[in-house]
């Protein structure tokens, strides 16, 4: 049976194809359009799944939209009318504007489905349950036959926080937290005030956190958040603004903070990180207020997760530490984009009765490599069309290349195979370089992505090797979910007091914060063969199995998805070298090209 998943109008829309509960392609639409968390309907990506599969549109047994739009208007009314009359001169056009979208959802839907496929049957579309589309996205793919699932989101109807259990084929919502009281919109709330964009910047609020000291975590527990004993929690609507489209926030947070918000692009401060720092530990407190009741109550060894908030890698691995659960499986694709697939996921089981396919020992995601892939005919025209100079390789050469590039000090452009569903590169679609080197995470972020100099960078490491330079913490870490410290024997010194952001604080400085702490990713040679050999090539010549993993675009651009995408990048950038496929672009042999294209306005 094939079932198509689409999630899009609010922000990061995408497509998915299972095929007898199996997911086999799955994609962003972002990637296509070049549009930074693009909300539109995802034709592309629609487009991309079906071409996976070699069938129409019409051929498709089922298409599920990730959620109940009719529920969103409920919400939207009710919020109005809690706020009557502070707000009535923004209702008419906001409801007006709402009221229609959604009426007309099924047939805007439709319409765009019949300009893909004429012989679309409409009878086939479903509409899921944003927070069931979540949950399903993180049991039927986990190699569990039975979870506890936790959602935490913004929101999707009403839902914001949603306890869910799986059992065998049966997936059932237990509790759940409503709208106004959300962890995900308070992260985002504290995210804009630290100058950051909502929806896309709460992983850069995180990633400053180890920089700074959580002096205001006491302040916001006693004021902003309460968190109670039973893992439930409210916000104190005082300080929060969820109506308005200017700041999420009240006047009255600037003065219990004593400060105003930081302005987009502007320094930094001491006082940002700690507020950074501050908000993660509370989030921090809450998930494992949450998790802790979960434990309690249903005794199961296995946690799944999904939603926005489960992509927070620091709150996710204090769950670990705690040691509730055996076992915790995180969808990859945790936000809105894999809505789309956990609805089709849900169909398939719940709907249609079918029996979910179970793997025991591994997921279903297929190392989350269910994207586009290309021949190497198509990137040799690609790169002919640009004419660039550049060499064709076997796999060995090119193993041997590469290492060579990174033992120098270059920086390269990795485009292998079909691309990574979800956030983050996972070594298709990377920027590779030596995490020996101190310098490269300033010259990745400022000569390179073109962004803040404090973002950090994440390693990939062998599986096999992961115990010997790490904690171990988790087992393993294939979709850069968790976080883990270096193992002492590989710190060189503690930390200095003056958040200066290119310390060697260890022999792998690149990938290391401040707290000796790194987001990991393990590889082993079945998920992503070529990744895995690359690695081993690396710790031969240098006795080191790690390398810099990020992701391959530069900053306010979605990922790479094509080889016209990859070579933009590569020219536009301080990329020194480009493989792509069995090809090899070097920046040295094509830099006449380049200054001529440059000077001419021909990157863009």
């Amino acid at each position: 049976m094939k079932i198509l998943g689409i999630s899009c109008y609010y922000h990061d829309s995408a497509a998915a194809m299972i095929v007898d509960g199996v997911p086999v392609a799955a994609a962003q639409e972002e990637r296509f359009t070049r549009k930074k968390n693009d909300a539109a309907f995802p034709y592309f990506a629609i487009q991309y799944c079906l071409k996976q599969l070699h069938c129409a549109l019409h051929e498709i047994d089922a298409i599920v939209f990730y959620d109940k739009p009719f529920w969103k208007l409920d919400r939207l009314l009710e919020t109005y009318l809690a706020e009557f009359p502070y707000r009535w001169k923004t209702f008419a056009e906001t409801f007006s504007s709402s009221l229609q979208k959604t009426i007309f959802l099924r047939h805007s839907i439709t319409k765009a489905l019949k300009n893909i496929d004429s012989h679309f049957d409409d009878s086939k579309l479903f509409f899921s349950e944003h927070h069931l589309s979540h949950a399903a996205s993180a049991y039927f793919p986990s190699p569990f036959d039975s979870a506890v699932v936790l959602t935490m989101d913004g929101l999707g109807e009403w839902a914001t926080t949603t306890v869910t259990l799986g059992n065998g084929n049966d997936l059932k919502i237990q509790k759940e937290i409503h709208f106004p009281h959300s962890l995900g919109l308070f992260y985002s709330t504290l995210t804009a005030f630290c100058g950051f964009k909502v929806n896309s910047g709460e992983y850069k609020l995180m990633g400053l956190a180890p920089y700074g000291r959580p002096r205001y975590a006491e302040l916001l527990l006693n004021n902003v958040i309460s968190l109670q004993r039973d893992g439930s929690f409210t916000l104190n609507l005082k300080y929060f603004n969820f109506s308005s489209t200017q700041k999420m926030h009240t006047p009255n947070l600037e003065k219990l903070l004593g400060m105003s918000p930081r302005s987009p692009e502007s320094f930094i401060d001491t006082i940002h990180m700690d507020l950074a720092a501050s908000t993660q530990q509370v989030l921090n407190l809450a998930v494992l207020g949450i998790t802790k009741h979960l434990h309690e109550t249903y005794n199961s060894p296995n946690l799944c997760m999904a939603g926005g908030v489960a992509l927070n890698c620091v709150s996710n691995t204090e769950i670990l530490k705690q040691g509730f659960f055996k076992n915790i499986w995180v969808q990859p694709a945790a936000g809105d984009a894999g809505g789309a697939l956990g609805a089709a996921m849900a169909l398939h089981s719940l709907h249609f009765k079918n029996k979910r396919d179970y793997q025991p020992k591994t997921d279903l995601m297929s190392a989350g490599l269910l994207g586009p892939e290309y021949k190497v005919d198509e990137i040799e025209k690609c790169l002919q069309k640009h004419s660039l100079v550049y060499r064709k390789l076997d796999e060995d050469s090119l193993i041997t290349e590469t290492v060579e590039a990174l033992c120098v000090g270059q920086s390269v452009g990795w485009f292998q195979g079909r691309m990574e569903f979800g956030p983050r590169a996972l070594g298709s679609r990377s920027i590779l370089a030596d995490p020996r080197n101190p310098e490269m995470q300033k010259r990745l972020n400022l000569q390179i992505k073109f962004r803040e100099s404090f973002r950090p960078f994440a390693p990939v490491v062998l599986q096999e090797k992961f115990n010997d330079w790490f904690d171990g913490i988790f087992k393993e870490s294939p979709y850069m979910l968790f976080v883990d410290r270096i193992q002492k024997k590989h710190q060189n010194e503690a930390p200095s007091n003056d958040s200066s952001l290119a310390i060697g604080c260890s022999t792998i400085p690149a990938v290391t914060h401040l707290d000796f702490s790194a987001r990991v990713q393990t590889v082993t040679k079945e998920q992503n063969p070529l990744l895995h050999k690359l690695l081993t090539a690396f710790d031969m010549a240098t006795g080191v199995p790690i390398l810099i993993n990020t992701s391959f675009n530069v900053r306010g651009e979605p990922i790479v998805e094509s080889p016209q995408d990859a070579i933009q990048c590569f020219l536009k950038t301080d990329l020194d070298i480009l493989l792509i496929g069995t090809l090899l672009v070097e920046k040295t042999k094509n830099i006449d090209k380049i200054l001529t294209r440059k000077t001419m306005g021909d990157l863009d």
